[in-house]
């Protein structure tokens, strides 16, 4: 199959007008956090979802609430709390005594984005509803199972496993999750700047949408079709093979990796790094795509050994070794 390339770029162009029209709303309220903005527009891009972590008060909730305004588009926020249940979240069934029939009343997962909010501090049975959301973009209430609305994405955010109240997320849930970011402290400058914007007793947030869902669904097709080589494929499998097999590489942190990335991790980087090309107005994936988000797409699906937690290793740590060491094409 011939692809033409300058044919893809030029559509890029076209589009990314509406993308840059995007980021300047979310900008009116976000001061910084530009990379966490950015995955945030990959993964609508590539119709998947993401986990934030970072301490209380870095803006997570706010750039998720910022996004879902400018975007028009159904919103919901859930507060994960430990006493939640799975009704509360996907709805339950309703008897009716004078008719003597249940009736389904939807829960608030039935929205186009969903904020997740401290996904970390509710109980497993809740995880596991939300897990078939995710997944199958489906969720089963009695005996009957609802398709939830298109788009849909999950943006949970989550506070670090060492605070009271949180409970590590399964491995099988975190999986489902594209990327998972980390929000670090924001700059001096930012800080200033902050200061200037939110410290009044009502901030000023005026955020209007500024794109549709049938925008979101033409910029997914998009793309799908942004052009990768050979030689990029190449690289992502070598990659995410690292991680599995890293004497192959001549790594020698066999004894640091207990599990390697599932092919899940390849196919995500694909799709990221082509939504990154994008963002970035090209209509084709070259090798600094890839590793601009691949730390963001491996690092909890690469899982330690305890030597490494012992020699104080973090998956980033051997991630950015494979990132050294596999040649790029």
């Amino acid at each position: 199959m011939v692809v033409d390339v300058k044919q893809i770029g030029a559509r890029v162009e076209e589009q990314s007008a509406l993308l840059e029209r995007l980021r300047l709303e979310i900008g009116k309220c976000i001061v910084g956090q530009q990379t966490l903005v950015e995955r945030l527009l990959v993964a609508l891009l590539c119709n998947n979802h993401v986990l934030i972590e970072g301490v209380p008060g870095l803006a997570k909730t706010l750039t998720v609430t910022t996004l879902a305004r400018a975007v028009r588009a159904s919103f919901k926020r859930l507060q994960f709390t430990p006493d939640l249940l799975p009704a509360d979240i996907l709805g339950t069934l309703i008897y009716n005594p004078k008719s003597g029939e249940f009736t389904t009343k939807k829960g608030p997962i039935f929205a186009n984005i969903i904020l997740a909010d401290e996904i970390n501090r509710a109980p497993a049975k809740v995880q596991s509803a939300l897990l078939e959301a995710m997944q199958e973009r489906q969720v089963t209430i009695g005996d009957e199972s609802f398709p939830l609305p298109d788009p849909f994405m999950v943006l949970a955010t989550q506070n670090p496993i060492e605070q009271e109240g949180t409970y590590p997320l399964p491995e099988a849930q975190v999986d489902r999750f594209m990327l998972k970011l980390t929000v670090s402290y924001p700059s001096r400058e930012e800080e200033h700047q902050i200061l200037r914007k939110m410290a009044r007793s009502v901030p000023a947030l005026a955020v209007e949408p500024v794109i549709a869902p049938a925008d979101i669904m033409a910029l997914r097709q998009l793309t799908d079709e942004i052009y990768m080589d050979e030689k990029i494929e190449e690289y992502i499998v070598s990659l995410v093979e690292a991680t599995r097999q890293p004497e192959k590489y001549k790594l020698e942190i066999r004894d640091l990796i207990r599990y390697g990335a599932s092919p899940r991790a390849t196919i995500f980087l694909a799709m990221a790094a082509r939504g990154h090309a994008l963002l970035k107005g090209r209509g084709y994936v070259i090798p600094q795509d890839v590793k601009d988000i691949g730390m963001d797409v491996l690092r909890h699906r690469v899982i330690i050994t305890y030597e490494a937690e012992a020699e104080e290793k973090r998956p980033e740590d051997i991630i950015q070794q494979i990132f050294d060491t596999v040649e790029v094409p």
